[in-house]
């Protein structure tokens, strides 16, 4: 058996084609996304679009618990706190770098990638997800870009897919990390089919014995997706973000941040998904919640390449600052979860601490 962090396959199908499959291989970290991960996977891909024979890309995840919980942040956390060694700040901005070209590689695919986001899909995981072109939601997906919680942002190319979700949703989902079902990553654009995860090997087999796949593969797999779907009738839990639109529209309709943060904070409503957002956003770093209100505005107009490049800028400056590596630490380092964040509150965040995130 291959024990390696993330396993390939070409998976023979009908008409000579192959299907090539990229399994991320860490279940114990809920296959967080590691740098050495990334590139094995970036030249891999590289090669099957190139490669005549492969006629599709499937991305998943070893276990059943998660396709993806994240980039490796405990490895950022030990390039950030090694401050005397530039070398190790360096590890940092490579895997920032490298994550978000693999993730561009992906949007821009010429061939057809069939993502298939079971349980746990957050953060780095969500940004293989989104660019995929058929993204499919199981019935235990828990979906979110909860950065707050850590003194980042929603980056892998949230600044961009963040922005194309209905009314405000996409703002609400970023400032408060509210965890996403099947039928929420439907509602708001992260996914294209909602299939029971126990449909997958039957997916993919008809798929492999389907001789459309060679000929115009992307009806074929649309095909077999939407009668997966069919046969995952009422598996899926109602999405909440689609029934508490018009409250989420309502807390967000605000001119300014601290507006729309106490309407969110100050939720008395009785919907617990909604209130547990509240929580999340009261307790996330002010530094956090100004950048995500910053960059989500900065980017409703910037195209995809020009949000990779304007996130990397912004990650690596979120690498040197501090507020980051305070926040793993207090998560997933000393796990405390009492964080001292550079300013206590938004009221007294000083604005020339943003301006320099972007400086």
């Amino acid at each position: 058996m291959d024990h390696s962090a993330i396993i390939f396959e070409e998976r023979a199908a009908a008409g000579g084609k192959k299907i090539g499959i990229a399994r991320l291989n860490q279940p114990k970290s809920l296959n967080a996304l590691s740098l050495a991960m990334i590139r094995a996977l970036t030249p891999q891909l590289q090669r099957w679009r190139d490669d005549d024979s492969v006629a599709a890309v499937w991305l998943e995840g070893s276990g059943d618990k998660a396709f993806c919980a994240g980039g490796d942040i405990v490895f950022l956390y030990e390039a950030m706190v090694a401050r005397g060694d530039n070398g190790k700040l360096q590890d940092g901005v490579d895997f920032f770098t490298e994550e978000y070209e693999l993730d561009h590689l992906l949007h821009r695919f010429p061939k057809p990638v069939i993502v298939w986001g079971n349980g746990i899909v957050m953060g780095g995981g969500l940004g293989l997800l989104a660019a995929g072109s058929h993204r499919v939601a199981t019935e235990s997906a828990r979906i979110a870009m909860p950065e707050v919680t850590i003194g980042l942002y929603p980056d892998v190319g949230a600044s961009w897919f963040l922005n194309k979700m209905p009314g405000r949703t996409g703002l609400f989902i970023g400032l408060t990390g509210i965890h996403l079902n099947a039928e929420d990553a439907r509602f708001v654009g992260l996914a294209d089919r909602c299939i029971h995860h126990e449909q997958r090997d039957a997916v993919l087999a008809a798929l492999c014995a389907d001789p459309q796949l060679a000929e115009d593969a992307d009806p074929c797999i649309h095909h077999h997706l939407k009668a997966a779907e069919a046969h995952s009738a009422g598996a899926m839990p109602p999405s909440v973000i689609r029934d508490q639109f018009d409250t989420i529209q309502e807390l967000t309709d605000e001119a300014t941040l601290g507006a729309v943060v106490a309407n969110i904070t100050g939720y008395q409503g009785d919907h617990p998904a909604l209130a547990k957002a509240a929580k999340t956003l009261a307790a996330g770093s002010p530094t956090s919640i100004a950048l995500i209100w910053r960059q989500f505005h900065a980017s409703q107009h910037l195209s995809l390449a020009e949000v990779f490049a304007a996130e990397l800028h912004l990650s690596i400056r979120c690498l040197e600052k501090g507020e980051l590596a305070e926040g793993i630490r207090a998560l997933l380092i000393d796990k405390d979860r009492q964080p001292r964040w550079r300013y206590a509150s938004l009221e007294s965040l000083d604005p020339e601490w943003i301006d320099s995130f972007y400086n």
